[in-house]
């Protein structure tokens, strides 16, 4: 078939680019090499108008065993001779359309990122973003993004021990599904996805290859819309049960050393593998699709390179050693088809039946090679002129403190998300008791050391919306934060940027100013950036969404003896408030949700600040002078202590500092602030150690003594606040009682 500048533009290629792709050939492109250069040229390919500055970001350094985007996921050294293997990814698109299978092929998808370079997945996490929760369209996906994660992990077997669920109008049409892997390895056992060695044979193994996610990563770089619903052929299929056996059939091939490298079927299927492996190891492959197990009868050439069909793996094996791999994946009851072979010329050749259906260069399809790279126009948001003309002034400050935390107490986004997460295993796979204590970040235990994992998901994209540039280092600080309170050292992140329409220029600005914010905080935790993924186009008629830096950060503990958790540990136990207080309520659930004001900035933050207040932290836990440890978030200060005081059923009785409002006092939501409990026994100590680091500088930690933990009630100001069993049942079933 002839190709022609509309056919490329029907596939969502430019004039240019159906230009670009003629000179890179020679010739005009056949059908199926256009529909090829089409999704791997794709943004959610290529990263074409992101990746000028994704490469501004902290790349390397720290533990970093490989820089950022040379693999499948991030690799970062542990100590002990371990290695973690993490990345979040995001699922936007298809949960969208269809919630279920959307959110379930979202977990596959990023589990087979972290088993391709080798490693065992042990823990997985989310980040969710969906509209009013009283909408029934909004009720509907939840119901099903939160069934698909579950359903897929749980018979996948691998737990997921932590996540976030955010609920704004913004995300109404486009729900954001971030799915986040952890997984473990030994320094030096980890497989390259590159292939190498001209005459080394190469196999799909795993499912066979059917008509579904046709075109998905094509479908993941456009805008939705009401004829969104046609493309469902663009929504994968998931077989968490198959998966689990390509996961134990590839961790033992593994083993054998017959690997020249592998590869997961993700975006753009074979297309995609067979382009990176290749491009990667400086060769080229020779494929026949006749070879290639399908579903379907009678599937095309194009249909089978495009097809996006789950639980698949390309893998390049040294000639003379097929026969173990074959039988390993024989004993799994897996296909493992030899497709192909590896070539010294650079090129992919594509047969069917004899038949050369396309030849194309391998480097020129590929992410830093022949994909192009476009640098956007950006222009500062006119809803910039409303968040400038807030003022508190304008807002009367509380009268009935408690009538306002109880209602705070009971927003969808601050309330409990029982609800959601009693439907994830968090044991599932795993001996490990501990994960379950309430801490800011998760712990995982690696298992065979003494070593354990903090790791969580952080962006509070309301923030963000309010200033980009702080709004990104505020994810990143607040991911640090919620490590630091656990007891573990920061040391990576990954992250899922989820914005609007990059060709508009106000979104395009969202991201660059975010990503600025980002790399300047990453620089200042050092905690360098191992990969991720950029999803443009969540934006609908009635906009975009707001934008959505997502991060995914990993911290250390050395032992498990420096975990600390949130929960109040004992009555009588001193409670501080670490940080300095600001007359503050901008972008806070307050402000927002209870007042009704969309725009204000962003809340107080100072990166200095920020800083030594971890730092802080993190030698108050050294020293063993604290009971517990929760970061002030969403929802402000008393959300802080009832957070603190539900887990074990105890109360307290505290008194606000009088040189601040109330209102900014109780509900705001500044950064950099920390409650603490402390045992009387230590109070000296406890106050010595911050006293030492107090210095005149601006950014120099303060703190104050606010109160104590009680036995079962809340007393503020003096006044009773009732019982916190009673505040507790409300907080439970406030997200239920939307449902």
């Amino acid at each position: 078939m002839q190709t022609t500048v509309e056919t490329a533009e029907q596939l969502g290629l430019t004039a240019d680019e159906f230009e670009r792709i003629k000179s890179i050939l020679g010739r005009t492109p056949n059908f199926t090499e256009l529909s090829m250069y089409s999704v791997m040229w794709s943004e959610h390919c290529s990263y074409k108008n992101s990746i000028v500055w994704l490469k501004s970001l902290p790349r390397e350094g720290g533990r970093l065993l490989v820089k950022a985007g040379e693999e499948n996921a991030g690799l970062v050294d542990i100590g002990d001779g371990w290695a973690c293997v993490f990345k979040i990814e995001s699922h936007n698109h298809p949960s969208a359309l269809e919630p279920f299978q959307g959110a379930a092929t979202g977990v596959g998808g990023i589990h087979r990122d972290i088993f391709t370079m080798g490693a065992r997945p042990i823990a997985a996490l989310n980040s969710l973003r969906f509209g009013n929760i009283n909408d029934k369209k909004t009720q509907h996906l939840l119901k099903g993004v939160v069934d698909g994660i579950g359903h897929y992990g749980n018979c996948f077997g691998v737990p997921t021990v932590g996540g976030e669920v955010y609920f704004e109008d913004c995300y109404g049409t486009n729900p954001l599904v971030n799915a986040m892997s952890v997984g473990v390895l030994k320094v030096g056992t980890m497989v390259s996805a590159t292939s190498h060695g001209a005459g080394n044979p190469v196999f799909i193994v795993g499912s066979a290859t059917g008509k579904d996610g046709i075109g998905g990563a094509s479908f993941a770089s456009a805008d939705i819309t009401e004829e969104s619903a046609k493309d469902l052929p663009a929504v994968q299929v998931g077989d968490p049960f198959q998966e689990k056996k390509l996961l134990e059939a590839c961790l033992e091939v593994v083993k054998t050393n017959a690997l020249v490298g592998m590869q997961d079927m993700g975006a753009a299927g074979i297309t995609c593998s067979t382009a990176e492996m290749s491009a990667k190891g400086e060769h080229g492959m020779i494929i026949h699709l006749d070879k290639v197990p399908t579903r379907q009868e009678n599937m095309k050439g194009w249909e089978m390179l495009l097809s996006e069909s789950q639980e698949r793996m390309l893998i390049v094996v040294h000639k003379g050693r097929e026969k173990e791999v074959l039988d390993i994946f024989d004993k799994w009851d897996l296909h493992c088809v030899q497709i192909g072979e590896v070539t010294k010329d650079p090129m992919l050749r594509f047969y069917m039946n004899g038949v050369l259906e396309a030849e194309v260069p391998a480097e020129s399809m590929v992410l830093g090679g022949g994909a192009p790279q476009y640098h956007r126009a950006y222009v500062e948001p006119k809803y910039f002129e409303k968040i400038k003309a807030f003022d508190i002034q304008n807002i009367p400050d509380v009268t009935n403190a408690k009538a306002i935390a109880e209602k705070i107490s009971q927003l969808p986004n601050i309330a409990s998300k029982r609800w959601v997460y009693t439907q994830y295993d968090s044991m599932v796979g795993t001996a490990n008791a501990s994960t379950n204590a309430p801490s800011d970040a998760s712990i995982v235990l690696v298992k065979g050391t003494p070593k354990a994992l903090a790791v969580t998901t952080d962006c509070n994209s309301r923030y963000v919306y309010a200033d980009p540039h702080k709004g990104g280092q505020i994810a990143v600080a607040e991911a640090a934060r919620n490590i630091v309170c656990s007891g573990g050292e920061p040391v990576a992140i990954t992250n899922c940027l989820n914005f609007g329409n990059p060709y508009d220029p106000e979104v395009y600005y969202q991201f660059v100013y975010a990503l600025k914010g980002m790399g300047e905080a990453c620089r200042k935790f050092n905690t360098p950036v191992t990969g991720g993924n950029v999803s443009f186009y969540n934006q609908s008629p009635d906009g975009p969404v707001y934008p959505t830096p997502t991060i995914g950060m990993l911290g250390v503990l050395d032992s498990m003896e420096q975990r600390m958790t949130l929960d109040f540990k004992q009555a009588g136990d001193l409670v501080y408030l670490v940080g300095r207080s600001y007359n503050d309520i901008s972008s806070s659930e307050y402000l927002h949700k209870l007042i009704g004001v969309e725009h204000s900035p962003a809340p107080h933050f100072n990166l200095e600040e920020e800083f030594k207040l971890q730092q802080a932290i993190t030698k108050l836990i050294g020293a063993g002078l604290i009971q517990s440890a929760h970061d002030v978030s969403e929802g402000g200060l008393f959300t802080t202590l009832l957070e603190s005081g539900m887990a074990r059923g105890l109360g307290f009785d505290v008194v606000t500092n009088k040189k601040y409002r109330k209102d900014a006092y109780l509900f705001g939501e500044s950064q950099s602030r920390v409650v603490v409990s402390v045992s009387p026994a230590d109070k000296e100590k406890f106050e010595a150690l911050l006293h030492g680091l107090v210095d005149a500088s601006d950014h120099s930690v303060r703190y104050e003594k606010i109160g104590t933990v009680k036995g079962e009630g809340i007393v503020v100001d003096g006044e009773d606040w009732g019982k916190v069993a009673d505040w507790k049942v409300k907080y439970d079933v406030a997200l239920e009682n939307h449902l």
